[in-house]
């Protein structure tokens, strides 16, 4: 629609939040926006969520997680780009290269998992010795992971005192870095039910946590600024009881 937009920081302070449980440290976790730019009106991957889940049941929401050990661990082809690498690295108790690393591997890995969409390349055989799990699967589909098909966009803290706490990095990637897909993920008794390609609009109609809302907002902007790299990277959190929005 139309209608101005308001605030991101007022949108997030308001939204509805459980504030029940004692407060913990948000989870390192990584969430991927598969952009399909080829055509007139850029689109967005989207997945709903199975309605019998019990964080944001029936949701549609980007294909992420929590950064896991092997993150650190499995061999990928290219780096992330330095400026990404930077940026998240600021505002980090550590910052450094493995970490910015392993985010963005997670970012590859979750996507894997609830899409069954492989990014990377197929150039260079299968990697050897992966860690076990998602990333053998991975592996044996052929496919290094590419880290430098990933720009990081935007990061979210979730406020104190909620049941789940993440502390996300939003990264996107093209569709076109797509190397193989594995069929059979998506189904009614999978973490996704569902995915959609939609254009900007017609994401923001669907049902979406608050945050996944502004963050395609914030990168629906930065496409139309030319998707530059020196574009900054929003960081939302809550200071005393209000959201703010930095710049990374």
């Amino acid at each position: 629609g139309n209608t101005p937009m308001t605030d991101h920081t007022v949108t997030l302070t308001q939204a509805e939040r459980a504030r029940t449980t004692a407060n913990q440290r948000p989870k390192d976790a990584a969430t991927m926006m598969i952009l399909d730019r080829s055509g007139a009106r850029p689109k967005v991957l989207m997945g709903k969520r199975h309605a019998s889940h019990k964080f944001m049941p029936g949701k549609y929401v980007f294909p992420g997680g929590r950064v896991d050990d092997g993150d650190r661990r499995m061999v990928a082809t290219g780096a992330v780009p330095q400026i990404c690498e930077d940026r998240l690295g600021k505002r980090c108790l550590r910052p450094s290269a493995g970490k910015a690393r392993a985010l963005a591997m997670a970012a590859i890995r979750e996507t894997f998992e609830e899409t069954g969409l492989l990014f990377g390349s197929d150039e260079f055989g299968a990697p050897d010795a992966p860690p076990p799990g998602s990333w053998t699967d991975f592996a044996a589909q052929g496919i290094y992971p590419d880290l430098s098909a990933v720009t990081f966009v935007a990061r979210a803290i979730t406020p104190p005192r909620r049941p789940k706490r993440f502390d996300t990095r939003f990264f996107t990637i093209d569709a076109s870095a797509v190397a193989k897909r594995v069929d059979g993920i998506i189904g009614p008794d999978s973490e996704l039910v569902d995915l959609v390609w939609v254009d900007f609009d017609e994401a923001k109609e669907l049902d979406l946590p608050t945050i996944t809302k502004v963050i395609i907002q914030e990168v629906e902007a930065r496409i139309e600024g030319g998707f530059a790299p020196y574009l900054p990277v929003p960081f939302y959190w809550e200071k005393r009881g209000s959201f703010v929005r930095e710049e990374l």
